[in-house]
């Protein structure tokens, strides 16, 4: 895993600027272009794939399936085909499945996916594939591997960064902690920009807050092998928590549920940060935990993509999320709000606007 890793990074970092030059613009419309059933989008037959994570994962799955739910309904179009994977295994098929079944655009859903996307885009240069997460660009020249597939990607590393800061700014042990599914580029991208947060407020207060579950300068830390919520995860944030952590960072779908289950089994307080969606309405029974969460607008830009092709105008230019394009972001402190001194919020927004104008680069794959 980790040569492999490093190859994709090395991969990444080829694609990132030129990725950037399509993907930076403004962020997709919520509105979209209708079309609707008279405009012969009711003939249209938009489709899915889940990872292993599943629909439910109050994350980038039921995000992705949100946007296309949305779109069906304002194309007008014929009910979506979502095909939920529970496992890598069953990736291929599912999509032949869909191919089978006179799918016009397919989504697929995260990085895993991507080999089997490609293959399926590749034999079918008719139809038209959206692709979550990752570029699909496995021999590294900068370009996506098939020009039937739209990427939609997000430059997290900038949300994260405000998100390790606030986390920084909060803790009362000097302690903050992260962990993630898998160390790949979509999820070690948090991680990593949580970290730079993480320092930038360190050298902006004289502070020495020390981040546990990821060594950027080795690109590695605590991962627990997979996006389950499961005993092994709850272990993976449980041994995190036990170096006196008091905010907590899970990176990869349902992994954050098990983590919770640690924070409440250790009888302190404990901030989680959640990942992807606004965990606070997608998940209110772990609301009361929640310091904020790292967004991605994966819901938008579906449906964007989604409408668009059901109008007639798929577009394949990468879409990539940034704090410019409200792409990415941080979410409402909800519960947590009293808790957060009003001159480190006045802070956080400083240095958004910073980034936005490019006074402060946040390193990452995509960044340009």
């Amino acid at each position: 895993m980790k040569t492999t890793k490093k190859a994709v990074v090395s991969g990444f970092a080829m694609i990132g600027a030129a990725v950037l030059l399509a993907g930076c613009g403004a962020a997709p419309e919520s509105n979209g272009a209708s079309g609707g059933a008279g405009s012969g989008a009711s003939d249209y037959l938009p489709c899915m794939v889940s990872d292993a994570g599943g629909f439910d994962d109050k994350s980038f799955n039921q995000l992705g399936k949100e946007g296309v739910d949305a779109a069906a309904a304002e194309l007008g179009s014929q009910t979506p085909i979502e095909v939920e994977s529970q496992a890598e295994t069953d990736y291929a098929s599912n999509l032949q499945s869909l191919v089978d079944q006179g799918c016009n655009t397919i989504v697929t859903v995260g990085f895993l996916l991507a080999p089997a996307a490609l293959e399926s885009a590749t034999a079918n240069p008719d139809l038209e594939y959206v692709s979550i997460d990752d570029t699909v660009d496995s021999d590294f020249d900068g370009q996506t591997d098939a020009p039937n597939i739209k990427p939609i990607i997000f430059d997290t590393a900038q949300a994260a960064y405000l998100a390790g800061y606030l986390a920084a700014g909060t803790s009362k042990t000097g302690v903050v902690g992260t962990f993630g599914g898998l160390n790949i580029p979509t999820v070690s991208i948090f991680m990593d920009g949580f970290a730079q947060g993480v320092e930038k407020y360190n050298t902006d207060n004289g502070a020495s807050v020390r981040v546990v579950g990821w060594d950027r300068a080795a690109q590695d830390g605590s991962f627990t092998g997979g996006f389950e919520a499961n005993d092994t995860a709850r272990q993976t944030a449980q041994a995190i928590i036990d170096q006196n952590v008091d905010v907590l960072l899970p990176v990869g779908g349902p992994i954050y549920q098990s983590a919770a289950v640690a924070v409440r089994d250790a009888g302190r307080e404990i901030a989680l940060v959640g990942v992807d969606a606004d965990v606070f309405e997608t998940d209110p029974t772990v609301g009361d935990l929640l310091l904020t969460s790292i967004l991605k607008g994966i819901d938008v830009g579906t449906k964007d993509a989604i409408v668009a092709a059901g109008n007639g105008s798929f577009d394949a230019a990468p879409f990539v999320g940034t704090l410019e394009n409200e792409g990415v972001g941080i979410a409402d402190y909800h519960d947590w709000s009293d808790r957060v001194p009003a001159e480190l919020t006045s802070k956080i927004e400083d240095l958004k606007a910073q980034i936005i104008d490019g006074s402060i680069t946040v390193d990452s794959y995509l960044a340009g």
